[in-house]
């Protein structure tokens, strides 16, 4: 097993038990990009380097200073910086860094998205901590409840949320780092100009019908980076000299719209033409087939295969 990412105590009041904490996503992307000189096809190196040395000499490359050298400073005044060692920073009095104190438990949907950042796997510490942290996991699952405390690595505190993991099998829980409430942009400094408009409700019905034809159980797999192997066959193609891939599909035109109501009476009929010869039930819908086509509203933007077929 991988080398915890942090490891300390869960607290509850009187409660505590040890545990470890993993980061539960990775990297898989195997495309990396270098910089390269456009002339000399050389790999373009960064190195630091001290601002007096370019500043005194710009026409010449200044040396490069040991990583020993370097430490880290805050600007406390224009120009001036008061320097502060790694050791000091270890040193700093933050309860957190050694020990979760839950401060209250949420509903889990109250957890809203914005404000989860990355996830972790909590594991207990060993054996003997193993009751405490089934114990808590359990009551957690059936509460519906998430523990909210707070907790520092990366060189800052995070507020930080344990749920149980879904898999009773496995028996393990969750944890999120989240964003405090000052990181998130005002939402209304960029919905304040949306338009109100009254929601018509047949088509509101067709939508809904539609969204019910296209509902299924949420499968991660089924996604898959597709920029990513784009970008692999671009590399492939230039390594073997072939010809470059090329994106082929037009981008829609902006001046071609059609009637909201139509376009989504096309696309709940054409789901049900394909439910129906996959063998599936077709669903029985309530919507008014007496509204009119001419009935105006918001409009959507033709494909460009429409486009084509219907200018043919």
């Amino acid at each position: 097993m991988a080398r915890p990412y942090w490891s300390g105590q869960i607290q509850i009041s009187l409660v505590s038990f040890g545990v470890k904490l993993f980061v539960a996503t990775e990297a898989k992307s195997e495309i990396r990009f270098h910089q390269i000189s456009r002339t000399s096809g050389e790999r373009v190196r960064h190195q630091k380097v001290a601002a007096s040395a370019v500043e005194d000499n710009p026409s010449e490359a200044a040396a490069a200073l040991d990583k020993n050298e370097i430490v880290k400073g805050y600007e406390y005044r224009k120009g001036e910086y008061v320097t502060i060692e790694p050791k000091e920073l270890e040193q700093l009095r933050i309860p957190s860094k050694h020990s979760i104190e839950v401060s209250q438990f949420v509903n889990l949907d109250e957890l809203e998205p914005e404000y989860l950042e990355k996830p972790y796997f909590i594991v207990p510490e060993d054996d003997v901590q193993a009751e405490a942290f089934a114990v808590v996991r359990s009551a957690l699952k059936k509460t519906k409840k998430a523990a909210l405390g707070k907790i520092a690595f990366g060189g800052r505190e995070h507020v930080f949320a344990i749920t149980a993991d879904d898999d009773d099998k496995l028996g393990g829980m969750m944890g999120y780092t989240m964003r405090y409430q000052e990181e998130l942009r005002d939402p209304a400094e960029y919905f304040k100009d949306i338009k109100k408009v009254a929601v018509n409700e047949d088509s509101l019905e067709l939508a809904m019908e539609l969204i019910k034809r296209k509902a299924a159980k949420f499968d991660p797999g089924k996604f898959k980076d597709q920029y990513e192997a784009a970008v692999r066959e671009l590399v492939e193609a230039k390594v073997k000299h072939a010809p470059i891939p090329k994106d082929e599909v037009e981008a829609p035109r902006r001046g071609q719209v059609i009637n909201l109501m139509d376009a989504l009476r096309k696309s709940v009929g054409g789901d049900a033409a394909a439910e129906s010869s996959s063998g599936k039930k077709k669903p029985s819908t309530s919507v008014k087939a007496t509204a009119s086509k001419e009935e105006k509203g918001i409009s959507l933007v033709k494909s460009a295969k429409t486009s084509k077929r219907r200018s043919a």
